[in-house]
């Protein structure tokens, strides 16, 4: 039998690629650096979320923090959300406080798969201390700022479909971590619907 009428074995990880994938979770968890690496890993687009908003702002998040303040960031954040989940599947990395807005979320959760990366504060504390441009941090202590966040954005954060606990460990290792857990979403949901 010549191979190329072989019939050809199913991509595994195609029913991984028929939502959009939302991750969440608070600044310095890696969502944009594991979101570019999991869109690889399952082929689909990849977008950041403040990247959109600063092009469809035509500043960067910074300047529209200083001239038009958080509120504002907020809406356009929402804004450029809802757009970006109504394109075919991909992987979208959010700001920190977008899950938080109850539309956003409410949005998100209907039409996507939401994934709260998750790590330990003092690690987070560590890589957004070594970083310029976050103007939640503006002459504030990172840990300060995030001990609030954590308080003020958790319990949002708990409402996503899955948490993947990410700590220390590699980009490649949080991403595959981010696929056995999508794959077991999926499984659980398609037993649930043939109950």
């Amino acid at each position: 039998m010549n191979d190329d009428t072989a019939p050809s074995s199913p991509d595994p990880r195609a029913a991984l690629r028929l939502k959009t994938i939302v991750l969440v979770g608070l600044m310095g968890v890696g969502k944009s650096s594991v979101g570019r690496r999991l869109a690889a890993a399952l082929d689909l687009p990849f977008r950041d979320a403040d990247n959109e908003v600063e092009a469809a702002a035509g500043r960067s998040i910074p300047e529209i923090f200083a001239e038009m303040g958080e509120p504002a960031f907020r809406d356009g954040e929402r804004r450029v959300i809802a757009r970006l989940l109504e394109e075919p599947p991909h992987v979208l990395a959010t700001g920190g406080g977008a899950f938080v807005n109850a539309e956003t979320r409410a949005l998100i959760k209907s039409k996507a798969v939401a994934v709260w990366l998750k790590a330990d504060l003092e690690l987070l504390a560590r890589r957004v201390g070594r970083k310029e441009g976050r103007p939640l941090l503006k002459n504030r202590d990172p840990m300060d700022v995030l001990r609030e966040h954590a308080a003020a954005r958790y319990p949002a954060y708990g409402e996503a479909h899955l948490t993947v606990e990410t700590g220390d460990t590699a980009h490649g290792v949080a991403v595959e971590a981010v696929i056995q857990a999508l794959r077991g979403h999926l499984q659980a949901q398609s037993k649930s619907e043939f109950k």
